[in-house]
């Protein structure tokens, strides 16, 4: 083992062998765990910039392929427009003043950001690429003293009660306010203090409604310190930025580096979430560490890397990790979790180099000054292997949420493990278990849950049997149907070669482990996961199974009796087939509610039995429902002749 890798694990997993139903933190597992302001850094982002610039005023700060900005530069221009906003008002005051940055993920849109904290203000990040509708809602909810964004955005959003400075590129700035060029390139004189706030971020709710998420100073310097002590980020590292500006992960992808003196990289928008395209930026441009979000890191990592890159670290997080990687990696891979609520991250774990049977990656342990409980509805912890939800503590538990004291109030909890009465617990609404070296399991959203038939299913647990399979490098499950009666399950599934597997394969290893009610009924092959802006998986773009996308068996399967042959007629007259394999689903031909409730009904006025429509969606295909008649009519022979019984049968 590497120094370096050494190293990072000891920074990243305590020493000792923690009692998984206590708080675990990167000291002794212990309650109660207090953590104060008093054990961390009180150093801010935009004094740590300043000594940075000092120190190596020529070094690059920001670099986009040709164009690099030195930390002389990006501290002057940050200082000179944060001058310029506390001259419009905008400082610290009692009120907190926010300022929000409408800007692509550019140069611009980092000096802006840093020119916010060195007023004293909190910065507010919004994606350009959000509907007009949504970034008008929450400009009005959050009310910022000051909206910066482009010249062609600030002619399309509603006015409000804010002042707009709108300019299209760094190089622009000067020429949208006057006389900036004249003001001081010295840092203002602003003391900011920890629990001041940095930034405010909009996160989704479950009940549609954003809510803006309140960041401070000393959560996000418990992120900095720890990040830049567990990966030993120096000024000779080449970190990325390529998270959207709306998604908090760009946070952790611009401080802990700028802090440290470190080069910041930007990819265009046509590489950042093009799986080869971004590997070979990420070889060509010497980055050394690294954050993608999970999707499209499963990605990167199937593909090959040469031997010779500087890439040590690939960060992962935002979603469930699926695979383990390869030997032939020459990087470290790292699984993180954590909500926006909580700053980012708070739990990080190197993931092995090879899979364990029946397990996926874990999210591996709490970050330093963070305290992680697996709880049952009455907030007991429960026992190592139990299933409960996450409830997380520590350093980098947000305020609460922006002018919701409501929700701050049901969300942000009184810690009862703590002696502090003003230590809070934030419940993530994710399903976890400990496991017995202290690492964590995670198990999905407790909202996932889906309810088909009566039946309660974990899309999760389908999804890590079905990813165990050889052929499959990735798949996603989810309810599909207009209505509760109509809706069944749907799997997608990325082959792991050029070779697809059948559905018939797929489906009979997952009968070997999972309930029948369990096993999806229709598999929807894609060449790999629609993603959004920030590099999840984008659920609401996954297409619509049909017989073009979705899997069949290898071969066509002519009906064998009597019985599957008059099923087969039935099927193809209804769906208007010239013929169908005995395998075929119902609902992979189009089939849906109101043409199984035509197919029940002639079912029962040619066989003489009573089918449920659940039976149709549990039993799709011929050969299952041939059976399904057979067992009815077995149940009623007694009552019927023998000459009866044949006839029925064919």
């Amino acid at each position: 083992m590497s120094s370096r890798l050494a190293s990072t694990l000891a920074s990243i997993t305590p020493a000792h062998a923690a009692n998984p139903r206590l708080p675990i933190g990167n000291e002794a597992a212990r309650l109660p765990l207090r953590t104060t302001t008093k054990q961390l850094d009180l150093s801010c982002v935009p004094q740590l910039v300043n000594c940075r610039a000092a120190e190596t005023p020529d070094a690059p700060a920001l670099s986009a392929g040709p164009e690099t900005i030195t930390y002389a530069e990006l501290n002057s221009r940050a200082n000179q427009l944060a001058h310029y906003l506390i001259s419009r008002g905008v400082d610290k005051g009692n009120s907190e003043s926010l300022v929000a940055l409408c800007i692509d993920r550019s140069f611009a849109g980092v000096v802006c950001a840093l020119a916010v904290l060195k007023a004293g203000a909190a910065y507010l990040p919004l994606d350009p690429a959000y509907p007009l509708e949504r970034l008008s809602f929450m400009l009005n909810d959050a009310q910022p003293q000051v909206l910066i964004t482009s010249t062609k955005l600030a002619a399309q959003i509603p006015a409000g009660n804010w002042q707009v400075i709108a300019f299209d590129r760094l190089t622009d700035i000067e020429c949208a306010i006057a006389g900036l060029a004249d003001l001081p390139t010295n840092p203002p004189n602003i003391q900011i203090t920890p629990q001041q706030l940095a930034y405010v971020i909009y996160t989704s709710g479950s009940t549609g409604r954003p809510k803006g998420v309140e960041i401070t100073h000393a959560n996000l310097m418990n992120l900095v310190t720890w990040h830049q002590r567990a990966f030993e980020i120096t000024r000779s590292d080449r970190a990325s930025l390529l998270a959207g500006v709306g998604f908090d992960a760009a946070v952790w992808e611009t401080w802990p580096y700028l802090t440290a003196g470190a080069n910041l990289h930007l990819p265009d928008e046509a590489t950042r979430l093009a799986p080869e395209l971004l590997r070979d930026w990420l070889v060509a441009e010497q980055i050394t560490v690294s954050f993608l979000p999970t999707a499209l890191a499963e990605h990167v990592m199937r593909l090959e890397w040469p031997e010779q890159t500087a890439l040590r670290t690939l960060l992962v997080g935002a979603e469930r990790l699926r695979q383990f990687p390869s030997d032939e990696l020459p990087f470290n891979v790292i699984n993180n979790y954590g909500p926006t609520e909580c700053t980012v991250v708070a739990t990080s774990g190197i993931v092995p180099r090879e899979a364990f049977s029946n397990s996926l990656p874990t999210i591996g342990r709490p970050i330093k000054n963070t305290d992680v409980y697996i709880l049952d509805e009455n907030m007991q912890q429960v026992p190592v292997h139990a299933a409960g939800e996450i409830y997380i503590g520590g350093a980098g538990v947000a305020r609460g949420y922006l002018k919701r004291p409501d929700l701050t109030a049901e969300k942000f909890v009184r810690n009862p493990f703590s002696r502090d009465r003003d230590a809070r617990l934030y419940r993530t609404g994710d399903l976890a278990r400990y496991l017995a070296n202290g690492e964590i399991a995670y198990l999905g959203r407790i909202d996932e849950q889906i309810k088909i038939r009566g039946h309660r299913i974990e899309p999760n647990e389908i999804v890590a049997v079905l990813d165990r399979h050889p052929a499959i490098a990735a798949s996603r499950v989810i309810a599909h149907g207009d209505t509760c009666s109509d809706q069944h399950l749907v799997a997608y599934v990325v082959a792991a070669s050029e070779t697809q597997p059948s559905a018939a394969d797929l489906r009979s290893f997952l009968e070997n482990e999972l309930p029948n009610y369990m096993v999806p009924p229709v598999f929807v092959h894609l060449e790999s996961f629609p993603l959004t802006r920030n590099g999840k998986v984008d659920r609401a773009a996954l297409p619509a199974p049909n017989p073009e996308n979705t899997l069949r068996d290898n071969e066509f399967t002519t009906p064998r009796t009597p019985l599957e042959e008059r099923l087969a007629v039935m099927l193809s007259s209804l769906l208007a087939l010239e013929q169908v394999s005995v395998h075929d689903n119902f609902f992979m031909l189009g089939g849906h509610s109101l043409l199984g409730t035509q197919l029940i009904s002639q079912i029962r006025g040619i066989f003489g039995v009573e089918l449920a429509l659940r039976t149709l969606f549990e039993s799709p295909t011929i050969e299952q429902l041939s059976l399904e008649i057979e067992r009815l009519l077995m149940a009623q022979v007694d009552a019927m002749s023998e000459e009866e019984v044949l006839r029925i049968l064919g």
